[in-house]
């Protein structure tokens, strides 16, 4: 296990508007309000894209992904962590689970979902911690690096 240490920064309530795309829109945001590190909650409703619902074999690597593609509006809960690429752009790893008609499909919306008539999205920036995100070549995931020490404020 890894870890860093951070503070809690500023905290945003945001509402996203039908057909804004996740994680796009989200990481976008942090970008423009200069978020390097933080969490997001969300809820609200996808409407379309795809999630990634797992390997392929779970012992391959690098893992082929099995995408479901979403058709039809779904609720959702998600959650997720921003930490800045190798290039230092804010990403948004976030897992959810959507809902529709009783029948439950959770996986990562990396690919990229849109937003159905709304979504709440609340995002607590973290101060002082030093992690990024680093392409590992075995798994060809962006990993989650955190830094031991200071990091930058």
């Amino acid at each position: 296990m890894k870890s860093a240490e951070g503070r809690l920064g500023r905290v945003f309530v945001i509402r996203l508007e039908h057909g804004d795309r996740l994680p796009d829109c989200i990481e976008r945001f942090a970008e423009q309000e200069g978020i390097s590190v933080g969490h997001a909650i969300l809820v609200g409703g996808i409407g379309e894209g795809h999630v990634v619902v797992g390997p392929r074999r779970t012992d391959e690597r690098p893992p082929e992904p099995m995408l479901l593609p979403i058709d039809g509006a779904h609720e959702v809960a998600g959650v997720g962590v921003i930490a800045p690429d190798e290039e230092g752009r804010p990403r948004l790893h976030i897992h959810a689970a959507l809902g529709r008609s009783g029948q439950t499909t959770t996986g990562c919306l990396r690919p990229g979902v849109s937003t159905w008539v709304v979504g709440e999205v609340i995002v607590y920036e973290i101060t002082g911690a030093s992690v990024s995100r680093v392409r590992d070549s075995e798994t060809g995931f962006s990993l989650l690096v955190p830094r031991t020490g200071p990091g930058p404020e």
